[in-house]
């Protein structure tokens, strides 16, 4: 798949994830598979642009493969300015974020509201695109409600700035993540416009992926709440797409030694203390995929509240996992 000047790897996409798609998540799911992994929305108020939490959003520092950075805003001339500045600081790809259903987000007209807008929606699309060498790409749901789904006029207003590439979730702002997205309005998109779509929603499954491809005809397939504590996922889809096979999950102790590595970047990333507390989220999420992790393990974990600690109960429990006939003792 191609975007502007930037051919990938694959068609398959890690989704920026407020909180979620740091660097140490987005290298994780490289490694495993991703063609492109795109980062946690970016503020464009120029207020937060040296907030220690931006400058770590910021932070490109040893990424591989083609980086691509979000940015959020409803006014255009800092959409601009922060598209300049995170090119700067080595974006290769910008995204506008038109997608984004969060109720603090779309408070301030900002993410998937501005869909109430369409010449404001132009404005920023065409600013961003004319300040910035670099591909501009743009993320936007099916439209605000079920009444006013407007994805298809959006998308034409994409391609008429110049964006590079589009993605779809196929819910609206109101679904939320409710109910099942539908992805015919995204195959509309696609049908509409010249540029390369991607179909984003419920793409949880090698199958899923295959069948959203192939019944709306998109360029690729962007996936998120599918890969947390599921990163390997990513190595599933290209697996099947490519031979028709699907590829069992890791083993234990792969899974094992995955999640340490993760733990082990999210502490160097964050510092420890919060490495820690960031790491809990992941191991939750890692553990829900895992009915055999006894409930007092999690709990344990979840009370850890240095690396070395938390390491060792996560070691811990996986040695339960691999000898069951021997008790959990979360504080040993």
């Amino acid at each position: 798949m191609q975007i502007g000047s930037y051919q990938l790897s694959n068609n398959l996409i890690l989704a920026p994830m407020a909180g979620i798609s740091d660097r140490p998540f987005r290298e994780l799911c490289k490694q495993l598979g991703a063609g492109l992994a795109v980062s946690e929305m970016v503020s464009s108020n120029p207020a937060l642009q040296s907030h220690k939490r931006t400058l770590q959003k910021a932070d490109h520092s040893g990424d591989t493969g083609v980086r691509s950075v979000q940015i959020l805003g409803t006014n255009a001339l800092q959409m601009a300015a922060a598209a300049k500045l995170n090119v700067q600081r080595g974006a290769q790809i910008i995204d506008i974020n038109m997608g984004c259903p969060a109720k603090k987000v779309c408070a301030v007209a900002a993410g998937s509201a501005l869909l109430k807008n369409e010449s404001l929606v132009k404005e920023i699309l065409e600013s961003v695109v004319d300040a910035v060498a670099v591909p501009v790409t743009l993320k936007i749901r099916t439209g605000w409600d079920r009444d006013h789904r407007n994805a298809l006029s959006i998308a034409r207003l994409a391609e008429q700035a110049g964006i590079a590439a589009l993605t779809v979730h196929g819910r609206t702002r109101a679904c939320l993540f409710n109910g099942s997205a539908e992805h015919e309005t995204v195959k509309q998109v696609k049908q509409s416009v010249s540029i390369p779509v991607i179909a984003n929603g419920d793409i949880d499954s090698p199958e899923s992926a295959k069948h959203v491809l192939d019944s709306t005809g998109v360029d690729g397939v962007m996936i998120g709440r599918a890969a947390q504590g599921n990163p390997w996922l990513f190595s599933q889809i290209n697996h099947f797409l490519n031979t028709g096979e699907r590829l069992e999950k890791p083993d234990v102790v792969t899974v094992q030694q995955i999640l340490l590595d993760h733990l082990d970047k999210l502490y160097c990333f964050y510092g420890d203390t919060c490495g820690v507390r960031i790491a809990r989220k992941h191991i939750g999420w890692y553990f829900n995929l895992i009915d055999e992790i006894p409930i007092i393990a999690k709990k344990t974990i979840n009370q850890s509240s240095n690396p070395s600690e938390q390491r060792r109960l996560v070691n811990l429990a996986f040695e339960f996992l691999i000898n069951p006939h021997c008790a959990y003792y979360g504080s040993n």
